[in-house]
């Protein structure tokens, strides 16, 4: 895998420095990551560079009722930014603040260039102030009805049910978000860019490509309403960039933020030498894209674009939306507990279980992703468990014992090993279009194919066999190299798993034109557990913290969340008895079962059990186990199952439960 090195810049949505991380920000930051990394493998120059959104009246209302200065705010959440962003494995490069002196040279340049270019006028515009509070009012806080559709409690620059843009004065029944009062209207001079003037090469751009259809399709209706003047001026007392020449005028926050990008990397730049100018030039060989929210993307198709070209800097190359996040179908809502920060997940459970998740389920398009916690709990298990971190932790144990930690001298299917190989351009092509579950649904089918080799050979009945070492050992290596190729086209989407995979393979694991040379003849490390199961009990733990939270006083103590309750007549229709199991064998065409044939003392009966995960089916012949015996039978599309066997799960696996010793198939279990 040969190809032209490019050298990539991209970036993610600036987060509000008013506020902790919540997994809604998480799942475009994973998705910016897992680009980055996917590009880095590729052996691509690659950079991504952003920062804190740190300005703004939120924010100095904010730092007000703390009783603490702007400035000390913004930089207590930049250190807790940060901090979930490497917890959750980010791999930016640079992270900064648009309150940073580098920021403030880039807006005031830009700012000039625009002006000196005729593209900033001045005019008298009427505007909402809040006599109470004794200041103008910024859009997003002034509330009322919308005045295209009619829908109630919108703020005052855009409607979140229509998406019609408006002036703030345009709001039916305004009231302000500070007081609650009804605010004045009153007159202030602003400074205003004017769009009209960029529109032709906005269109020309709108229509390169450079955006999603459904994207582009939205802004044609933007033009066809033609585009206003943009407002860049915002009055004191506000948190953000004195413009210059002026006294009490500042930089709207949708001025300074995007070029807070811009302000990042040229930090970048300083740091590791490399040349600002050569990136950002209009003809510049490099490449340029932005990750966003499809809320945000007005100021970053139509705004940012038009200042890019009036201050005589490139385009981007592309800017990418995605869709909101919803938890188990619905908007995120704190009162059920699914408003999670992402502090409160990482307490609870493992980042690349979210991160694979949301790589699963993440699309090129708008479409909202849904975070839906039990297809959560079951999709990490069943793929990174059941699936692939299942082949090292197998194969590991056989190499271990039998051949002192050796892989083989050469692989006993290379036409298998291939077809992974071969698999690589099409997974490269999913990635590369930010067509993640798709990518995901290919090298899961590499996990199957590579499952099913291990199970068609069985090194563990070999094992037992005296003289088949080398067999074993060579079935085993097929599988290790099964894995490390999986592993390696995994890795940008769960870095933390592959780092500890690396350091049992003895390689890295990140390139992945490197998985061209099988690992042969070399010794294993010493195997480590690479990932735990998903416990759906951490998973409602986790829920509970959410919501707890959220109480103004001390949280009250956590319960076990437990079924209604039961009466003793209930528990005595349930007829659990002890079985043997006199055979078990895999199900080729699920996940997770394994079916047992069960002695309950003269008659048999089949079952199929969801154990796969925890055991091969040789563990299992002749061991007694408990089972509900009065189940209704149930038809499934690999036979009828005809009970139930019982069993338990903690952090540490999977347990069939079992009777003492002395019971006999046919007891009565009470």
């Amino acid at each position: 895998m040969t190809q032209q090195q490019r050298r990539i810049l991209l970036t993610a949505a600036l987060p509000y420095a008013n506020g902790s991380i919540h997994l809604g920000h998480m799942l475009e930051y994973i998705q910016t990551d897992i680009w980055a990394r996917f590009q880095r493998a590729q052996g691509h120059e690659c950079y991504f560079a952003w920062a804190d959104d740190a300005h703004g009246t939120p924010i100095m209302l904010s730092a007000q009722r703390q009783g603490i200065s702007p400035e000390t705010l913004i930089e207590r959440m930049n250190a807790e930014h940060q901090a979930d962003f490497q917890d959750f494995g980010l791999s930016y490069d640079h992270f900064s603040s648009t309150h940073a002196a580098a920021n403030q040279r880039r807006v005031e340049s830009i700012f000039n260039r625009l002006q000196c270019d005729g593209h900033v006028v001045e005019k008298s515009i009427s505007q909402f102030y809040d006599e109470a509070e004794g200041m103008f009012l910024p859009d997003r806080f002034i509330k009322g009805t919308c005045p295209k559709c009619k829908a109630t409690d919108q703020y005052g620059d855009s409607c979140e049910v229509c998406g019609s843009t408006y002036a703030p004065t345009d709001l039916i029944e305004p009231r302000s978000a500070v007081s609650g009062s009804t605010p004045v209207v009153r007159d202030s001079d602003h400074f205003f860019v004017r769009l009209s003037g960029f529109e032709a090469a906005l269109k020309r751009w709108v229509s390169s490509g450079a955006l999603q259809d459904e994207v582009a399709n939205k802004l044609q209706e933007w033009f066809t309403d033609g585009l206003r003047d943009w407002d860049i001026t915002r009055d004191a007392p506000y948190f953000g960039f004195r413009i210059p020449g002026t006294k009490d005028k500042y930089f709207y926050v949708w001025v300074d933020a995007p070029i807070g990008y811009m302000g990042s990397f040229e930090e970048l730049c300083e740091r590791e030498g490399l040349d600002f100018d050569e990136w950002w030039q209009p003809d510049s060989d490099t490449e340029l894209y932005h990750f966003i929210g499809k809320d945000i993307v007005y100021f970053h198709t139509l705004f940012w674009p038009a200042m890019l070209m009036g201050a005589g800097y490139r385009m981007p190359t592309a800017v990418y939306a995605h869709g909101f996040l919803t938890v188990d179908g619905t908007k995120m809502s704190k009162s059920r507990g699914t408003f999670i920060m992402a502090r409160t997940y990482l307490e609870h459970l493992n980042p690349d279980s979210l991160r694979y998740y949301f790589c699963a389920k993440l699309g090129p398009g708008l479409a909202d992703i849904d975070l839906n916690l039990e297809d959560f709990v079951a999709r990490v298990n069943a793929d990174l468990i059941g699936k692939v971190v299942n082949i090292a932790s197998r194969c590991a144990g056989f190499i271990h014992r039998g051949s002192d930690g050796q892989l083989a001298a050469e692989l006993p299917d290379a036409a298998l090993y291939q077809a992974a190989l071969d698999a690589r351009p099409a997974i490269a092509a999913d990635f590369e279009a930010r067509n993640y579950q798709s990518a995901i649904r290919r090298i899961m089918a590499l996990a199957d194919q590579a499952n099913r080799y291990i199970d068609e050979h069985k090194p563990w009945l070999m094992a037992k066999e005296e003289g088949r070492e080398a067999e074993v050992q060579a079935v085993c290596t097929q599988g290790i190299n099964q894995f490390r190729a999986l592993i390696t086209l995994l890795a940008p989407a769960i870095p933390f798993t592959a780092e500890k995979a690396a350091a049992f393979l003895g390689c890295p694991v990140q390139a992945w034109a490197e998985l061209d040379q099988p690992l042969l003849d070399r010794s294993l490390n010493a195997f480590q557990p690479l990932m735990m199961r998903v416990d759906p009990a951490k998973v409602e733990a986790m829920v509970d913290a959410s919501r707890a939270s959220l109480q103004p006083t001390e949280a009250p103590a956590v319960t076990l969340d437990l079924e209604p309750e039961i009466v003793i007549d209930d528990f005595t229709r349930v007829d659990l008895r002890v079985a043997r199991i006199i055979k078990a064998q895999a199900v080729p065409e699920a996940d997770k079962l394994l079916q047992l044939t069960l002695d309950l003392g003269g008659e048999q009966r089949n079952v199929f059990a969801g154990i796969k995960s925890a055991y091969e089916p040789e563990q299992l012949s002749g061991r007694l186990t408990v089972m509900v015996a009065n189940l209704k039978p149930r038809k499934m599309r690999f036979g009828v199952s005809e009970g139930m066997v019982l069993a338990a799960e903690g952090e540490s696996g999977l347990f069939l439960l079992s009777p003492d010793s002395g019971a006999e198939p046919g007891d009565r279990v009470s």
